[in-house]
């Protein structure tokens, strides 16, 4: 195969390519962390000798914590953990790569056949005397293997404070909160006449055990501490119960050992694990389908958190009945999407805190029945089974669910509820109803500036239709309803017979496009959706669905950020030049979609485009793509003018045939091995038209055929 470079772009410098080569991305885990990586190239430091590291010591010291890791080959699934959690924690912590040598001699392991990491504590958690006087950082040695999950829950310990003081009975002490529910716990006892060296002591233990075990000191003077004298240390192991066991030991290096044992002990039950997810995994590799890996390979757990209740057969009811709006997430916590997408839904959870929107969940790993729709009682369950996952539904009182269909995302969940709060349709009666309607919306909801649409019916006849539609516009668009005299009137100041509806799409809120009544819902939505469509759209992430749904060949305008009022005004021209395509070409240009893109507010959009051509050509650039009759991109001769009157004779000159294909969009497949695994076929089928659509399906929606003959190319279209 020749030498191919794929390029990675930086959100930073939204002009500037970084590249690397393909054979360092030979699987998901190398491709995550290679793009990681060298998004994070200036904060993630390299460490090559211990004078290497006493240099960045020093200057942590008191103000950053070091998290240091080691990796024995680059682009594997331990480098990927570590690149996610320096991406997350990057503002946190210094991250460090060490290369091995003096400085795993430093840390006390002269050779290491596993990756590793090391918490330096620069920032002084201890507050002791020697900490402050030295220029070396007090490190912990992560002791579970390298993974996502594990080093979350290591960082968080390292945050916890060392030690826990309570007046209360080890066995009445609650197991540790999250995040450090599965971490043991150590207790040992303090009396009135030696409390400082008590706490000396708990302090020393605790610095030994730190990422293994929380230390509590119990002060016996409470009345209510009953343990026995005769024990002087207790503990509690999250997974195997919250009895507390109670012990005499005759000094801490009795209890370190209990910890190391227990290690080993957990060591060796990895390994077992690990030869189990071996068979496992030799299954998927079989299976041959990158979607079910994903899955499997990234399995979560869901953290529970105040601002979402957790819905069961037993408060189902009761909590729908007691908010006008209740959102409910059904998930799987063992579904890739689901755990990734939860971070996104606890964000929007907390921006309906105290109001009148129930953000909620269901488990459906554990209540099947609810999931399937199948009530534990005489009660009706208002929705339909969920046989995809997640599934998001607005529930109102009395009122049939509505399902969510839009992008898995925070703005775009968040826009959808707030929308949703309005009536549709609101019946307003009154001239000052209509014009607040139109001028005076409540915020947030006239931040979104929404589209609207509007009935007006001179009886009830045909109301019921328009309030279907409605309801299936919930959330996307406000509607609103009009009768009697008043409809009259504004039918007659717009020269409309009625009923009629007017249509103010966001785009020109202040002049109507008016449509007749339609007598059947599916024709209703389907003028209303037409009209609501940008005649020259600027595609985003978040449009495109809708635009490709069309089925139309792209007209497509790539135009770069602008650095000044004068690039500005160059792209407005540019924009009105394509609008002059649309007017000129009337009947001629129907069967193409108009359109561009801003590569600034979509940088996604620049890797689509350097696919098309295998390299990025010149600003600005019109394409002709995704044409029914094929795969050809056609390129506008670089060297035109971009003018209305030269398009549409290239356009015919791309009709008749005499216009070579500049590129072609990539014909090759990575079809499911299984039909039961196309789950891209299996969404469509469930959703109709509506897809959702991330950063990632808008850089493969076209991805061009540049290589001579790759299998491994794959394209969704």
């Amino acid at each position: 195969m020749k030498d191919c470079f794929t390029e990675l772009f930086s959100s930073e410098e939204v002009n500037e390519f970084m590249k690397f080569s393909l054979d360092t991305v030979f699987d998901v885990n190398s491709i995550v962390s290679e793009v990681l990586f060298a998004l994070l190239h200036e904060e993630v430091k390299y460490v090559h000798t211990g004078s290497d590291l006493m240099i960045m010591e020093k200057t942590a010291k008191g103000k950053k914590d070091i998290v240091l890791g080691y990796i024995l080959s680059l682009g594997t699934p331990e480098h990927r953990s570590l690149m996610e959690t320096a991406y997350a924690y990057g503002s946190t912590y210094q991250f460090a790569l060490i290369t091995g040598g003096p400085v795993l001699k430093y840390l006390s392991t002269e050779s290491s056949h596993r990756s590793q990491v090391w918490f330096l504590h620069c920032r002084d958690h201890t507050g002791s005397i020697n900490s402050l006087m030295s220029d070396r950082c007090l490190f912990t040695t992560m002791s579970k293997p390298l993974t996502t999950l594990n080093l979350h829950s290591f960082l968080q310990l390292m945050d916890a404070p060392l030690v826990t003081e309570v007046y209360e009975d080890p066995s009445t002490v609650l197991p540790p909160p999250v995040p450090y529910q599965h971490t043991p716990q150590v207790f040992l006892f303090s009396h009135p006449e030696t409390a400082h060296l008590d706490m000396d002591t708990a302090t020393s233990l605790a610095l030994k055990l730190r990422g293994s075990a929380l230390v509590v000191l119990v002060h016996r003077e409470s009345p209510v501490v009953k343990s026995s004298q005769d024990y002087n240390v207790a503990f509690r192991f999250p997974e195997k119960g919250s009895e507390v066991k109670y012990l005499t030991l005759q000094g801490l290096n009795d209890v370190f050992d209990i910890f190391t044992n227990q290690e080993k002990e957990e060591d060796d039950e990895n390994v077992e694990e690990e030869e189990e997810e071996d068979y496992e995994e030799a299954h998927y590799d079989q299976l041959d389908d990158e979607i079910a890996r994903s899955v499997y390979q990234s399995q979560g757990f869901i953290p529970e958190v105040d601002s979402i209740t957790e819905l069961t057969p037993e408060n189902f009811h009761g909590a729908v009945a007691k908010r006008s709006l209740t959102v409910v997430l059904f998930h799987f916590q063992w579904d890739a999407v689901s755990s990734l997408f939860f971070e996104s839904y606890i964000e929007v959870a907390e921006r309906f805190v105290d109001s009148e929107v129930q953000m909620s969940v269901v488990n459906c790993e554990e209540w099947t029945l609810l999931c399937a729709a199948q009530s534990e009682n005489s009660q009706p369950i208002p929705f339909q089974p969920i046989t995809s996952f997640p599934c998001i539904l607005l529930l109102r009182p009395g009122e049939p669910a509505q399902v969510y269909r839009d992008m898995l995302d925070t703005e775009a969940l968040y826009r959808f509820i707030v929308l949703s709060q309005k009536p549709s349709p609101l019946k307003v009666s009154t001239e000052e109803e209509v014009i607040s309607f139109f001028q005076e919306l409540p915020h947030p909801v006239a931040k979104y500036n929404p589209e609207r649409v509007f009935g007006l019916f001179k009886t009830h006849a045909g109301i019921s239709v328009f309030t279907e539609a409605a309801k299936s516009l919930r959330g996307k668009v406000l509607t609103g309803l009009v009768t009697g005299e008043l409809a009259d009137k504004w039918a007659a100041d717009h020269s409309a017979d009625l009923p009629a509806l007017f249509v103010f799409p966001s785009w020109r809120m202040h002049t109507p496009t008016v449509l007749p009544m339609s007598t059947s819902l599916k024709g209703l939505l389907s003028h209303i959706n037409a009209a609501l469509l940008h005649p020259m759209p600027e595609l985003t992430v978040e449009n495109l669905p809708s635009f490709l749904s069309l089925g139309k060949a792209l007209l497509l305008l790539f135009v770069e950020e602008e650095e000044d009022d004068a690039g500005r005004r160059q792209t407005q021209v540019l924009v009105e030049e394509m609008k002059a395509v649309v007017e000129l070409g009337q009947r001629k240009i129907e069967k193409y979609l108009p359109s561009w893109i801003h590569l600034g507010r979509t940088p996604a959009a620049m890797s689509v485009l350097g696919s098309y051509f295998g390299s990025m050509p010149h600003l600005p650039a019109l394409v002709l793509t995704h044409l029914p009759s094929g795969p050809e991109i056609y390129q506008y001769p670089p060297n035109m003018p971009i003018a209305a009157s030269s398009i549409l004779s290239w356009l015919q000159r791309i009709e008749d045939g005499n216009e070579t294909p500049a590129g072609l969009l990539g014909g090759d497949s990575w079809p499911p091995a299984f039909e039961f695994l196309d789950f891209l076929k299996l969404m469509d089928m469930e959703e109709g038209d509506e897809g959702i659509v991330d950063e990632e399906d808008f850089l493969s929606f076209s991805s061009a055929e540049i290589y001579d003959d790759d299998s491994s190319v794959h394209t969704e279209l």
